[in-house]
């Protein structure tokens, strides 16, 4: 059974669970070794690219460091599930046969996964939108048009976009400050064995995004100082 199912439907089956929106993030959800750490972290230079943050700033990025790890592995699964659900669906030969596998795998998702999205908060919610694209080069919504409906994808776009989930985002690190945080965290995760790496659809190189988002602060700072 595990074989054969995919998490293809990771974010439709969900849509229910983010309605029930949780309380937002904070310090607090970390786990106890990370809340531990988190005051000896303050005490030193944190570094994004060449530009230290300040407290308030290293506070930030910790909370979203807690987010990226609690659904990056969601959309890990959702990759390796989505490709391997396609090598199976392109072996059958008949609609009747695509109709019963498919059941199979909505089944599996229902009663895995369900139950521990619904306790993903809003801001999570935005994140593992963020990495599914990530990992599989194409949006959610994209992914329920191909395997659902075009209505069904149409619908749960909407209703996503009543809790601020858009199911059409994509993620791209060289245009969105937090995508390049995100990328940050993921690339500092995967070196220290904290989150199993996956290659992303569209690799960047994380030193060339560091200089380019360096680039842009010294630019800003630069139009700052001409207006002051």
């Amino acid at each position: 059974m595990r074989f054969i199912s995919a998490l293809l439907f990771l974010t439709t089956c969900s849509l229910g669970a983010f309605a029930q929106i949780t309380p937002q993030d904070s310090i607090a959800d970390l786990n106890k070794a990370e809340q531990d750490s988190i005051m000896e972290i303050m005490l030193e230079d944190v570094y994004i690219g060449k530009q230290p943050l300040n407290y308030a700033g290293k506070k930030e990025f910790l909370i979203l460091q807690s987010r990226v790890y609690k659904v990056y592995p969601y959309a890990r699964m959702a990759a390796e599930r989505l490709n391997m659900l396609d090598r199976n669906m392109a072996k059958l030969k008949t609609a009747k046969e695509k109709k019963k596998y498919y059941k199979i795998v909505e089944d599996y998702i229902e009663n895995e996964f369900s139950e521990k999205l619904k306790k993903l908060s809003r801001k999570q919610g935005q994140i593992l939108i963020k990495l599914v694209y990530r990992q599989t080069g194409r949006t959610t919504f994209s992914i329920i048009k191909d395997y659902k409906s075009a209505w069904k994808a149409f619908w749960s776009s909407n209703t996503a976009k009543v809790f601020d989930l858009d199911l059409k985002r994509g993620y791209n690190p060289y245009a969105v400050n937090e995508d390049y945080l995100i990328e940050t965290i993921l690339v500092r995760a995967f070196e220290s064995g904290r989150l199993q790496k996956q290659e992303a659809a569209k690799p960047v190189n994380i030193n060339d995004l560091d200089k380019y988002w360096t680039g842009k602060a010294v630019e800003q700072a630069n139009e700052k100082s001409k207006t002051n």
